[in-house]
């Protein structure tokens, strides 16, 4: 039997006896509901993260990720199946590696590869033969063949043969409690025949449906395609909800009338603008790998522009509202943002419209102050540095009336409305969230 049967034969043999040793480097809303995940399937499991305060925090059997409670961390740990760690140099013994970090755009907006390149030269220098590495961070077509490859080959071990290397896209919507990593059908490609065996045989024990692909170009094509088509149905709405406007037509019920139609028609919602780690960045991705192939993306560049407009037109909306109802200017005016996150119930602020409609309300001169049950203090950013350290502003009805308006960016359950609608001098709704309850008002906008 020749190298390549070894290694091959004896990974796969460990993979399918879940005797393999699983690593998981990021354990942040993708990795660590993974990491416990796998660990729940029966595979020993070591996550590692360069921040030492969460690995201690985890090996405390406190989870910092709503979607795994501290009872799933705890019964991974008790069964001697999760570690955390942030020493690298145990990655040597993992028999596959999963890549879970970020991969964030540059302020020209083009493809920030820098985690990515930096994790796959730490796996380079503990790699050893019979492993299998997998990049779940999304990205452009061409980086699981065109970046990790070529890392990992630098250590003169040979892909396909000594090791072997594959791609599957995180598809995590945090907040979704409908689904987890378990249930949600799990694409999975590996860079030839054998890690395709591989990729299956690790993540069949650990999901209840695959859905396997040709190439892990592919694959990657697969997670840019989900989050583009959410991207330019979002922008069309934005698009409908300026013109509808213009008419005097409100779209929120427009968009609840069409959905009435069983076929050809899926509803998606308006906003201040786009949030969260994937729909924002994803599709530039694509724009900037089309590029090396001179292949124009209009489509996909102008519902970004849309989208990335949207703070801007909402806080115009928010500055006509007080000087046309309040008879007050925005420069002298005290707003409460509702909503930090960039989506309703969950805690994560990741390139939220919120931060924009801050830093766009204090540039024309106001004052603005946030209320969020999910964010107490906002952390450090790396676009928005300023606003680092501001907490969360209680309300109640004292507190609202010392408010010229309440811009609601973010519609989560929790928040009482009725008390806003009633107590607000002026409420500027981006989310529908008060006309969904049934509370109206000539001081209520929808922006």
């Amino acid at each position: 039997m020749d190298s390549t049967s070894t290694s091959f034969e004896t990974l796969l043999a460990r993979i399918e006896a879940r005797s393999a040793v699983a690593g998981v480097i990021g354990l942040g809303y993708v990795g660590l509901p993974l990491a416990v995940a796998i660990a729940a399937a029966g595979f020993a499991v070591i996550g590692f993260d360069i921040d030492p305060d969460k690995v201690d925090r985890l090996n405390e059997g406190r989870s910092y990720i709503e979607s795994v409670p501290d009872a799933a961390l705890a019964g991974a740990r008790e069964a001697g199946r999760f570690r955390a760690s942030a020493d690298f140099s145990e990655l040597s013994g993992c028999d596959t590696i999963v890549i879970c970090v970020p991969t964030p755009l540059t302020r020209h907006r083009e493809p920030d590869l820098t985690f990515i390149e930096t994790t796959a030269r730490c796996i380079a220098a503990h790699l050893r033969p019979g492993q299998l590495v997998v990049l779940e961070s999304t990205t452009y077509p061409g980086t699981t063949d065109g970046v990790v490859r070529p890392i990992l080959e630098g250590t003169r071990l040979v892909c396909g043969t000594d090791f072997f290397v594959g791609f599957s896209p995180e598809r995590e919507d945090p907040g979704n409690r409908d689904f987890h990593v378990s249930t949600i059908p799990k694409v999975v490609a590996g860079d030839g025949a054998q890690a395709s065996r591989l990729m299956q045989a690790l993540y069949g024990a650990v999901v209840d449906r695959l859905v396997p692909v040709s190439s892990t170009a592919t694959a990657e094509a697969v997670k840019l395609t989900e989050n583009i088509f959410r991207s330019v149905n979002i922008a069309l709405v934005n698009e409908l909800k300026l013109v509808y406007e213009a008419m005097g037509i409100d779209i929120w019920e427009v968009i609840e009338a069409a959905k009435s139609k069983p076929f050809g028609y899926m509803p998606f919602y308006p906003g201040p603008g786009l949030g969260g780690h994937c729909v924002p960045i994803d599709p530039f991705y694509l724009t900037w790998k089309a590029r090396e192939f001179e292949m124009p993306t209009r489509f996909i560049e102008l519902a970004g522009e849309i989208n990335s407009a949207m703070p801007r037109h909402v806080v115009s909306r928010l500055a006509d509202a007080l000087d046309r109802l309040a008879g007050k200017a925005l420069s002298r005016s005290r707003i409460l943002v509702s909503g930090l996150a960039y989506k309703k119930n969950v805690p994560d602020i990741r390139e939220s419209p919120s931060l924009r409609l801050i830093e766009l309300i204090e540039e024309r001169g106001g004052a603005a102050e946030f209320h969020d049950p999910f964010v107490a203090v906002i952390p450090p950013t790396r676009e928005h540095r300023p606003l680092q350290g501001r907490r969360s502003h209680a309300i109640d009805t004292d507190a609202l009336k010392g408010f010229d308006a309440v811009l609601i960016a973010t519609d989560h359950d929790q928040v009482d409305y009725p008390l806003i609608g009633r107590e607000a001098r002026l409420v500027v709704d981006t989310r529908n969230a008060l006309g969904r309850r049934g509370i109206d008002g000539p001081h209520i906008v929808k922006a």
